[in-house]
C-alpha cells in the first residue's frame, strides 16, 4: 500500500499484486449539526488494478471511485462519512416506487400537497403518468414529480419514507437515513460508500437506466408542451458511456454527482459529493476519467452489456 496526502484526508491507493486492502478514511463533521453520523469501514478486493501514486486532483470533498469488475477502490476521500446527498435521494425514491409495482401508465395529479421549497416547473393540477413523473424526477430532478410519486404510494408518505429506509438497509447502506423523497431535506444522508451500492442497484434496473440517462423530455403541463432537460451535462456528451447517473444540490450537500460509467470496457462507479461549485462536479468527473484512463491497465467486457443481461 502507498499512502498519499490529499485535501483534508488520507487516501489509500491499491497497487498491483496486493490481494486485499483496507480502506481507511478519517471521520469529518457533516454540514448540518443535527445530522447523525454513522461510521463504518469496508474491505475491498484490489487484486486486478495497477495504479501509480499520482493524485487525480479532484476538488469534491467526499469521493469514491470503484471498479465494479473486481470491487477495487481506485480512489477515496472521506468515503465513510454520512453527509447530506440532496437529490441523489431520488434514486432511492425510484427504486421504492418500482418495487411497489404500481401501474406506470396510471395518471397522477400534482396537488397543493406537492408544493416543495425547491424549484419546480410542474404547475399544481398537472396530470402525468407515474412513468412520466419518474422520468422527470430522475432526468430533470423534478421535486414535485418525486413528491407526487411518494404521496401516491400505498400507505401514503409515512409508508413511503419507511420503505426508503428499508430499501437502504436492504442494499447495505449502513449510514443512510431518509426523511422525505426529494432530497430537499438536509436530513437525507448517506456516505459515498453507501452510494456506490445505491448506484449499482439503480444500474440493474432498465427503467432507471433509461430515464436517468435521457437528455430531454417534453410533457404537457396545462395547455402547454414543456421541455425538460437533464441536469447532468455529461449525458449529452457522446464521449461518455453513462449507464446511470444522478445529480444533487442543496446548501448543506453542495453540488453532487453519482454515476456508473464504462471506461476502457470497465464498469466504474464514481461518487462526487460536496463539490465547490456548480461546474466542479462535472470537471471532477472529467479529471477522474482522465486519471483512470492514464493508469488503468486492464480491460474487461462492456459493463453496459453485463448490466443489461443481468436485468433481463
Amino acid at each position: 500500500m502507498r499512502l498519499i496526502n490529499a485535501r483534508k484526508g488520507l487516501i489509500w491507493v491499491a497497487l498491483a499484486g496486493i490481494a486485499q486492502s483496507a480502506l481507511v478514511v478519517p471521520a469529518a463533521q457533516a454540514a448540518n449539526a443535527t445530522i447523525r453520523h454513522h461510521r463504518h469501514h469496508v474491505r475491498h478486493n484490489t487484486t486486478a488494478v495497477s495504479f501509480s501514486g499520482a493524485d487525480p486532483g479532484l476538488r469534491s470533498s467526499k469521493v469514491l471511485i470503484l471498479d465494479q469488475s473486481d470491487s477495487s477502490v481506485l480512489y477515496a476521500r472521506h468515503a465513510d462519512v454520512a453527509v447530506p446527498i440532496a437529490s441523489i435521494s431520488k434514486l432511492v425514491t425510484s427504486l421504492v416506487v418500482l418495487d411497489a409495482q404500481q401501474p406506470m401508465d396510471e395518471v397522477l395529479q400534482v396537488t397543493d400537497e406537492d408544493r416543495c421549497s425547491g424549484s419546480s416547473r410542474l404547475a399544481i393540477g398537472t396530470r402525468l403518468t407515474r412513468g412520466e413523473l419518474m422520468h422527470l424526477a430522475l432526468m430533470a430532478s423534478e421535486n414535485r414529480a418525486a413528491h407526487t410519486l411518494a404521496r401516491n404510494y400505498p400507505g401514503g408518505m409515512p409508508a413511503f419514507v419507511k420503505a426508503m429506509n428499508g430499501k437502504a438497509r436492504q442494499l447495505g447502506m449502513t449510514s443512510a437515513h431518509f426523511v422525505e423523497p426529494t432530497g430537499l431535506s438536509y436530513e437525507n444522508v448517506a456516505s459515498a460508500e453507501d452510494l456506490t451500492k445505491l448506484v449499482a442497484a439503480a444500474a440493474r434496473n432498465p427503467t432507471i437506466r433509461e430515464f436517468s440517462t435521457d437528455s430531454s423530455r417534453t410533457v404537457r403541463v396545462g395547455r402547454h408542451e414543456v421541455e425538460f432537460r437533464t441536469t447532468d451535462a455529461l449525458v449529452r456528451n457522446p464521449d461518455w458511456d453513462i449507464v446511470v447517473q444522478k445529480t444533487g444540490f442543496n446548501n448543506a450537500a453542495g453540488h453532487c454527482l453519482v454515476m456508473q460509467t464504462v471506461v476502457h470496457g470497465r464498469n466504474l462507479v464514481i461518487v462526487l459529493l460536496d463539490s465547490l461549485g456548480k461546474y466542479t462536479r462535472v470537471a471532477d468527473a472529467i479529471r477522474a476519467r482522465r486519471w483512470i484512463e492514464a493508469h488503468l491497465n486492464t480491460k474487461s467486457p462492456s459493463a453496459r452489456v453485463v448490466a443489461a443481461n443481468a436485468a433481463s
